[in-house]
């Protein structure tokens, strides 16, 4: 490597890639993500966590118990990061940016970690942190931080990029005026249902996901519609048509 491609001392070492194979791996990860590996993830505001969980419900759409209001995300999970990585750059790696007296990586004081991700010799910086849970596994935290900074870091070479800026657009909602009352529903907007041959085009592989238990008709309303194209009623019934037909055991 020629001094020309390495930083000022003691900073990180970037190979700046000349070679096509490089180049086309850096831009696969500014793709858009395919909509099998998109997860929504709820985000509770701080009055609907404190609010009386007995009156909180099982959301199919996440599959997780929290207030009906909760609103969900778009999120791309640590299996997904992980296979999107892989198809980018098969050799992909990472390393944490410090490590401790036993040779470990060395989290910081809020148990938050830095890390090195390098993609098709290409090397940027990532920074994940996680809340603790009661009843915890041991290491489950720590886990969690790592896939956070991979996919922080995942983030500053365009992976879910559009996902990560919806939810930066997204992070001042449900957040309360100090009465700890809700936020008033947004005023009602004009928008263009999604497209009756994209509907179409789709059905067979969405049926194919209800069918098998990969997905619910809910999981797949939420990825079309936080794209800014919701879905017109028939189209959802349609959808949950093939919950029935997986219930009775019958095939079409």
């Amino acid at each position: 490597m020629s001094t020309e491609d390495a930083l000022l001392p003691g900073s990180i070492i970037e190979l700046h890639p000349k070679d096509t194979a490089a180049q086309a791996g850096l831009k696969k990860l500014r793709e858009p993500v395919p909509d099998v590996l998109v997860s929504p993830l709820p985000k509770p505001a701080k009055w609907q966590t404190d609010s009386d969980k007995a009156t909180w419900v099982h959301c199919r759409v996440c599959g997780t118990k929290h207030h009906s209001q909760v609103v969900h995300l778009s999120y791309v999970g640590h299996a997904a990061t992980t296979k999107l990585l892989l198809d980018a750059d098969l050799m992909w790696d990472w390393a944490p940016l410090a490590y401790d007296d036993a040779g470990l990586p060395k989290f910081d004081a809020t148990g938050g970690l830095w890390i090195k991700l390098t993609v098709c010799g290409k090397t940027r910086l990532g920074y994940g942190n996680a809340d603790k849970k009661n009843n915890a596994d041991a290491g489950a935290r720590e886990k969690e931080v790592i896939g956070d900074a991979l996919r922080n870091a995942a983030m500053r070479f365009g992976l879910a990029l559009d996902l990560w800026s919806k939810a930066d657009l997204h992070a001042d909602d449900g957040v309360e005026d100090g009465t700890g009352a809700p936020p008033p529903p947004p005023p009602p907007k004009t928008v263009e249902h999604y497209h009756a041959d994209d509907f179409k085009k789709n059905l067979a592989a969405w049926a194919k996901l209800i069918s098998s238990g990969t997905k619910t008709p809910e999981q797949i309303i939420f990825t079309v519609e936080s794209k800014g194209r919701p879905m017109t009623q028939d189209q959802k019934i349609e959808l949950a048509s093939f919950i029935k037909v997986t219930n009775t055991g019958s095939a079409s």
